[in-house]
């Protein structure tokens, strides 16, 4: 049994039935602030306090599920990395729609769903910070270091609607009333002051939060940081024109910033770094968990005295269907082939930067990123580098018969012989979640080095990624000679221009990053969202027929519409996003 923050809501959960009035809001809000219900011994003692804190840790695993997964593999699926996957284009109909960016609709559940549960994620945080307010340091002594722990988890949750809504109000004060809640409005704040107001969280997070914790799931001072270099990135590119959604700038002061943040001493002190073997961060055994790069991750467990444990259950859509062994398996989210075809290498063991795509990828006799074989499983190979299930062009792999294409993530699954995969309502499995790692947070000191023009510095932290995947071997070390692959990868030599630069670092964040659901929000981020996926979809048209009425349409598709209920609910406070919703 693994002992951690987010497990522990049983007696949260106990001791707040009884002695607190949740109110409820007819806008965003189903959970609420205290109603005024504590009496002073209750505000006084710690055990109550704390209880609420872990009640705000654990509804970032309560309140998502198969549909609305807060690691956003639902909504990935508008990227060139991911087909939606399922059984054709009507299972999941609405994220259908969101693949070929047509016939989205303001009243379709996912993207109200979405939206409420994460609303109701930053309400639970709120109330655990109107608790910490009347606390006092000298009856509660972590009284500081909780609020910084609250105000990092509600910047996590402004921060995830932000990249999906763009325009959302910002729940910053825990003691508003329900009608004050009410009439908030989502464009109180332009783009760039609503990323401050996400950075302000987490700077004071940051001053407060230690650089370790005795309990796994808790951020630390290198978590703040991460966070912190990420949404600076977001916020350096400027989308500040009310009726646009392109870049109309890059800052120099938040790309510093993000250098600052990346720092590698903060992430050295905490113990971080990458690790020895790309495919560690994906492994469920304890032994492989809250390893050296993950610098924060959701924290699940199994064997904790309950059915089925503390269980991630929101990849429970991604599992193939294996008669006799996954049955039931629904095989959602599938890797593209045009992701596929970016891990192809040339004989220098470079990526083909801008011709890729030329060709599908072919195992006999192209050249490859050992990634590939890490991210992506794919017939002729064995799933979950388990030689029990070889890979095959047959309905196994592809619940739609091949429409999209049979290949298989690799980092959400894992071997269905290993005892970490369970059977409840859905498939789910105790592998921890990493939402930042230290992959990440190199990456993206690149790309800020690289926009301040540090060609040569970008490229060193490019081929520390690129030397770290060459070593990757150790379950696919057989792959050459038992399945004849053929790898290649070799670093960056020479020096390179700017927009060169850009380039590379952009294609290593795809290849590390792959399937984990952060390509399409960097497109938007770099705006590009219009030009690649077009292209994208014209490319695959060819192949696919669900794409021929594809169509990305700049300056309404790069974020969601406000959800028809919440605007209904919103006493005319809240204004849809710009295209023609």
């Amino acid at each position: 049994m693994k002992t951690n923050i987010f497990s522990r809501i049983g007696i949260a959960a106990a001791l707040l039935a009884g002695t607190m009035a949740l109110g409820s809001c007819d806008s965003f809000l189903d959970d609420q602030k205290p109603q005024g219900t504590l009496d002073d011994t209750q505000v006084k003692d710690p055990k109550y306090v704390d209880n609420l804190v872990i009640s705000a840790y654990a509804v970032y695993i309560s309140a998502e599920d198969i549909n609305s997964s807060f690691s956003m593999w639902n909504f990935d699926v508008r990227s060139d990395d991911a087909y939606k996957g399922g059984n054709g284009t009507s299972d999941g109909d609405v994220f259908h729609q969101l693949e070929i960016s047509q016939g989205i609709l303001t009243t379709n559940w996912n993207i109200n769903d979405m939206w409420q549960r994460l609303y109701n994620c930053i309400s639970r945080v709120n109330t655990a910070l109107a608790l910490l307010d009347q606390t006092s340091e000298s009856t509660y002594s972590l009284k500081m270091e909780r609020i910084a722990e609250m105000k990092f988890l509600r910047a996590y949750g402004h921060f995830l609607l932000k990249r999906l809504y763009k325009n959302i109000p910002f729940a910053m004060d825990e003691n508003l009333s329900t009608e004050e809640y009410n009439n908030l409005s989502n464009m109180q704040y332009n783009n760039d002051e609503g990323w401050q107001l996400i950075v302000n969280d987490l700077e004071e997070a940051y001053k407060v939060l230690p650089v370790k914790q005795t309990e796994v799931g808790r951020p630390t001072k290198a978590a703040a940081a991460a966070f912190l270099a990420k949404v600076y990135l977001y916020k350096a590119y400027h989308q500040d024109n009310a009726k646009s959604n392109q870049v109309t700038s890059i800052s120099q002061d938040d790309l510093n910033k993000v250098v600052e943040y990346s720092d590698p001493k903060i992430y050295q002190d905490g113990g971080f770094g990458l690790e020895a073997d790309f495919h560690n961060n994906f492994r469920p055994e304890p032994q492989y968990e809250n390893g050296k790069e993950s610098i924060w991750a959701m924290q699940y467990s199994m064997n904790d005295g309950t059915k089925y444990g503390n269980l991630n259950w929101s990849y429970g859509l991604i599992v193939p269907n294996i008669p006799g062994v996954t049955d039931g398996g629904c095989d959602f989210y599938k890797p593209s082939q045009n992701l596929v075809n970016a891990f192809r290498t040339q004989d220098n063991g470079l990526p083909y930067l801008d011709s890729f795509n030329d060709k599908d990828y072919d195992k006999a006799s192209d050249y490859a990123d050992p990634r590939l074989f890490l991210t992506v499983g794919m017939p002729g190979l064995p799933y979950e580098f388990n030689k029990n299930y070889i890979m095959d062009e047959t309905a196994t792999w592809s619940r739609s018969n091949g429409l999209y294409g049979y290949y298989v993530t690799l980092k959400q699954n894992i071997d269905p012989e290993s005892g970490y995969l369970i059977k409840g309502s859905w498939w789910g499995n105790s592998e921890n979640r990493i939402v930042f790692r230290y992959a990440d947070v190199l990456l993206e000191r690149a790309e800020a080095l690289a926009q301040l023009g540090h060609s040569a510095e970008a490229i060193q932290l490019v081929n520390q990624l690129r030397t770290r995947a060459k070593q990757s071997l150790g379950v696919i070390s057989n792959y050459e000679n038992d399945y004849g692959v053929r790898l290649n990868i070799t670093n960056y030599t020479g020096s390179y221009d700017k927009d060169t630069t850009l380039k590379i670092v952009k294609m290593e964040r795809r290849l590390e990053m792959g399937m984990e659901s952060e390509r399409f929000f960097d497109l938007v981020r770099w705006g590009e969202a219009d030009k690649v996926l077009n292209k994208y979809y014209a490319e695959e048209a060819g192949d696919c027929a669900i794409y021929k009425d594809a169509k990305f349409t700049k300056d309404k598709n790069e974020y969601l519409p406000i959800p028809y209920e919440q605007i209904a609910a919103s006493n005319g406070h809240y204004t849809q996003n710009i295209g023609d919703w």
